[in-house]
């Protein structure tokens, strides 16, 4: 199951009524009534992984764009491409994060702050506790939930679906090990006037954009993958390195999305944004893929003149400003 399919499901405050959900399988209901509560945080870290997939993607001919209500990323999803692995890999990191910080929030029925052991490498006189992000339960539930969809599935040994469904739990699986490698010590000072005396240490998730960063270094170099004569998947090109479990895999090469294609979903560059001085994705020539581009006049308001004031806001005035914009044909 990719959460990123169904992100519109969740009203947050609200419970949704399982069998009401669009996209659940079997076991994925089975859970959502057990776990109503969990139900809000699996929506929310769908969110979060959809706005990190358009943040990471701003600068390519894929975007991470969403196509419709139902399917999010549309016909995307059906080709076992680097795009498809990335999202299946952010998505289950969004769940991750989402229910591990919701436990230590307290609001959820089930869970509560980590449990996880003392490191080994804090000093003795530092306190092991409050109250951090219970990364062992966020981790174990999105292990269940998120990949109960492909466990459910049974294809012929050698298919191409059965391709897909390894691809997809690998991807899974990586998406929550970035989450894990990059959660951290943090520690909190206690003492007479800040005198940091005495630390109160604690498990805490990284920021989220550190795990968008991360796996979008996986995407470019994820390895591509082939089944073997036993059915498992193994590397295209044996002269390089295997992939890890941290890695991301895939089975089909990407499309190169310069047009619109309603087959392999892609939306195309007619109309996007580029940077004329730049020779990277972002840069005309690779964006508009040689096809040329129209330049603009473009007017932007921006806050400008901005000042302190005594005690304590800064005021801002709004400043007006013509700039050329490129847009590709």
């Amino acid at each position: 199951m990719n959460p990123l399919l169904i992100p519109e499901a969740y009203i947050i405050g609200a419970q949704p009524l399982c069998s009401q959900l669009v996209g659940l399988s079997q076991g994925q209901k089975k859970l959502c009534q057990l776990y109503q509560d969990h139900m809000q945080y699996i929506g929310e870290g769908a969110k979060t992984g959809i706005r990190e997939c358009q943040y990471q993607f701003r600068h390519r001919r894929w975007n991470c764009s969403t196509v419709d209500n139902s399917s999010v990323f549309g016909r995307v999803m059906q080709i076992g491409s680097r795009e498809t692995a990335f999202t299946y890999a952010i998505s289950a990191a969004g769940v991750v994060n989402a229910v591990s910080r919701a436990c230590r929030e307290g609001e959820l029925s089930s869970c509560g702050c980590s449990r996880a052991a003392r490191p080994k490498d804090l000093p003795r006189d530092w306190l092991w506790g409050g109250c951090g992000d219970n990364l062992n339960y966020g981790y174990r539930f999105s292990k269940e939930f998120v990949d109960a969809r492909e466990r459910e599935k049974s294809y012929p040994k050698g298919s191409y679906e059965s391709a897909r469904l390894l691809m997809n739990l690998h991807n899974n699986e990586a998406g929550r090990r970035t989450v894990s490698d990059l959660a951290h010590v943090s520690c909190k000072c206690h003492g007479v006037s800040g005198s940091c005396s005495l630390k109160t240490c604690w498990l805490q998730l990284a920021d989220f954009r550190k795990v968008g960063d991360a796996l979008k270094e996986k995407y470019d170099s994820a390895a591509s993958m082939k089944l073997n004569l036993r059915g498992k998947l193994v590397q295209m090109h044996s002269k390089f390195n295997a992939p890890t479990s941290n890695d991301l895999v895939y089975i089909e090469a990407s499309p190169d999305y310069c047009l619109k294609n309603q087959s392999t979903g892609s939306l195309g560059t007619v109309g996007r944004l580029c940077n004329k001085t730049s020779e990277g994705m972002d840069g005309c020539e690779l964006m508009c893929c040689g096809r040329g581009y129209d330049q603009y006049k473009a007017q932007i308001v921006e806050r400008c003149h901005c000042k302190f004031h005594w005690c304590c806001y800064v005021k801002c005035k709004r400043c007006t400003k013509i700039v050329d914009q490129f847009v590709c044909k």
